[in-house]
């Protein structure tokens, strides 16, 4: 008989996971607490229309993303587009998307711009993040781009992804970010490009749903799980629709509060360095507006009283067909687990979201607007802590024989993009094939 194993979690990780693990010969089961599958990639309503809750693009090095897009005959489909690189820095906005616009970007001196241009173009070459695992983020750009240059550039954009977080993270965080956006570059023109698919994350997800489903893999939605018992023989998965299911194993791909919560039989050493592992969250401002903002796909932001992070102008890279020929923008804030931005109301984020566009495009109209959504996520980017690998990083096998965890703590050195979560569920994978 095949054995039979249940995944915890209907996300990328879990629903690719759950493809290689039937592929082998298992039979799979994945218990999803939401009405439908997807989690980080799923998608909402904006106005009259559809597309990714968060931001999410295809590099032309996300080989396993494109591997997978083949699998279920999507690869043709993806369009592939030249992006712009915007920057709003002292209350100006710069285009920063040629070697000439970054050559003359007036905020820093030119024996500044040649550090940071050298620190960009070092960290493109190594070729793994285990060794800056020991480093400080800041120590090693300060070492590499100078103090100026990391105060006005790094420290800012550091703070839009961590907050204070940054000041205990490893440096191999910001070398996986530089890497994966050096390689999105054509070596002739020095441009971004990215790609997408028609529909978003959803066509993707809508596709590998019906492929699992002909695979005979059965997904569980709105099947939260509350507990999970190891008998030895077989583990029990007790959700809350009262049903108690039995599988010869359990693959957590939840992140670590939650495994902590539905696994009281792990070890109190376990359960301590689960909870040790900090989360950073995002709030997300999702806007439909008539006109588009500047034609740059993604502007950083390095002044301090813009209450978000960035500005992601979607339909620079997806055709604006797709929204009637409006343009649709993220406006992402990056928040500490215990940040009060968490309690605010939604109409003072959405005021609070709208007078700092103002500021970084002065002829922006509020009426321009349709629609405006609010989106949280707690549990979205594992801080990566000094020597992270060695100290926190959970192992596939629990202290449970027949409980395993595999979810985006495990990523070491990455950016928590689609591609690496795909790449970790194919490793994992192949880890659990040999160690049955």
């Amino acid at each position: 008989m095949k054995q039979k194993i249940a995944i915890i979690g209907a996300g990328m990780l879990g629903m690719a996971l759950a493809l290689r693990l039937t592929e082998a010969g298992y039979q799979v089961s994945i218990f999803e607490k939401d009405d439908d599958v997807g989690g980080l990639v799923s998608s909402t309503r904006i106005g009259d229309f559809s597309w990714d809750k968060f931001y999410h693009v295809i590099s032309l090095t996300d080989t396993h993303t494109i591997d997978l897009l083949r699998t279920l005959k999507l690869e043709s489909q993806i369009h592939w587009n030249e992006t712009k690189t915007g920057f709003f820095t002292d209350g100006e906005l710069y285009s920063m998307s040629t070697t000439l616009e970054f050559l003359s970007f007036p905020p820093l001196t030119l024996w500044n711009k040649m550090r940071l241009g050298f620190t960009i173009l070092y960290a493109s070459h190594i070729k793994s993040g285990h060794k800056l695992e020991n480093i400080l983020v800041s120590d090693w750009l300060k070492r590499l781009s100078g103090k100026k240059t990391f105060e006005k550039i790094w420290l800012p954009l550091l703070k839009s992804k961590l907050g204070d977080n940054y000041k205990n993270t490893n440096a191999a965080f910001i070398w996986a970010i530089i890497a994966r956006m050096y390689a999105a570059r054509r070596s002739e023109l020095k441009m971004e490009r990215f790609g997408y698919i028609a529909e978003g994350y959803a066509a993707i997800l809508n596709e590998m749903k019906k492929y699992l489903q002909q695979l005979n893999v059965d997904i569980l939605c709105n099947h939260s799980v509350i507990k999970i018992i190891d008998r030895k023989k077989f583990v029990e998965v007790h959700s809350t629709n009262g049903n108690s299911l039995e599988f010869d194993r359990v693959v957590l791909t939840i992140p670590c509060s939650e495994i902590v919560h539905v696994c009281p039989q792990l070890s109190a050493h376990e359960r301590q360095r689960l909870r040790d592992i900090q989360y950073q969250g995002v709030i997300c401002g999702m806007l439909l507006v008539k006109n588009p903002l500047a034609g740059y796909y993604i502007t950083n932001i390095t002044d301090s009283n813009i209450p978000f992070t960035a500005v992601i102008e979607m339909t620079a890279l997806v055709d604006s067909a797709q929204f009637g020929g409006k343009t649709l923008v993220y406006l992402p804030r990056y928040v500490a687990q215990n940040d009060p931005y968490w309690e605010k109301d939604e109409v003072v984020i959405h005021d609070d979201f709208i007078a700092a566009l103002k500021k970084i495009y002065p002829e922006f109209k509020k009426n321009e607007i349709m629609s405006f959504n609010v989106l949280k996520a707690k549990n979205v980017l594992p801080i990566t802590t000094l020597n992270y690998s060695q100290v926190l990083l959970p192992g596939t096998q629990t202290s449970l024989e027949n409980i395993l965890i595999v979810n985006s703590s495990q990523v070491a050195n990455g950016t928590m993009n689609v591609n690496e979560i795909i790449a970790l569920a194919n490793r994992k994978a192949v880890e659990l094939l040999i160690h049955p």
